[in-house]
């Protein structure tokens, strides 16, 4: 019995060994884990700081770029216009027409907004009798059927003019087939 207590004894004992060892292990890699995760963080965090550093640079190097196009574009256009104006009065009278003309594209929306507000009349329509709705529903009808009416006569008259254009052009086509060879003596046929 006694045996069998030491022996017991000595089981336990190697029981509590191996486990205050298997402890020490763990606690052992969970500082190495806590350590991996540290440095990990602290790799990461010098990762973002470079990368923001990279990214602040091309940023600046992408406005300085743009900068000097755009002061280079300035100069350019400087030199142009310069160069341009010296040439002559003439050329600088035809750019003048080609800055209006340019500008009137530009501006082909606002002319036909003004044109189509001078043209629309506003309908007043809120505080009339039903013979007066009558009434001005009779002259808006009246106003849509002259419009369309000369609507109609711009096309025909339009029809009309591109026929007679036709049947000029080919009339001088025809005149000039002969006249190629009308005044130069050349004689047709064997008499030479």
């Amino acid at each position: 019995m006694e045996k069998d207590l030491l022996e017991l004894q000595t089981l336990i004992d190697v029981h509590f060994e191996q486990r205050k060892k298997e402890e020490e292990e763990l606690i052992g890699l969970k500082d190495r884990i806590e350590n991996r995760r540290s440095e990990r963080a602290e790799i990461q965090r010098v990762r973002t700081e470079k990368e923001k550093d990279r990214q602040n640079r091309i940023a600046v190097e992408r406005q300085r770029k743009e900068e000097e196009e755009a002061k280079k574009k300035a100069d350019d256009d400087a030199k142009k216009k310069k160069v341009l104006s010296g040439m002559g009065a003439n050329f600088g009278g035809f750019l003048a027409k080609a800055e209006t003309r340019r500008g009137k594209r530009l501006t082909g929306k606002e002319i036909k907004k003004k044109t189509l507000g001078e043209r629309r009349q506003p309908l007043g329509i809120d505080n009339m009798r039903e013979d007066a709705l009558k009434q001005r529903a009779q002259d808006l009808w009246n106003r849509i059927y002259q419009l369309e009416s000369e609507k109609f006569d711009f096309i025909e008259h339009m029809k009309h003019q591109k026929y007679e254009i036709i049947v000029l052009l080919n009339r001088i086509s025809h005149a000039q087939k002969f006249k190629k060879g009308h005044g130069k003596g050349k004689v047709g046929g064997r008499w030479k």
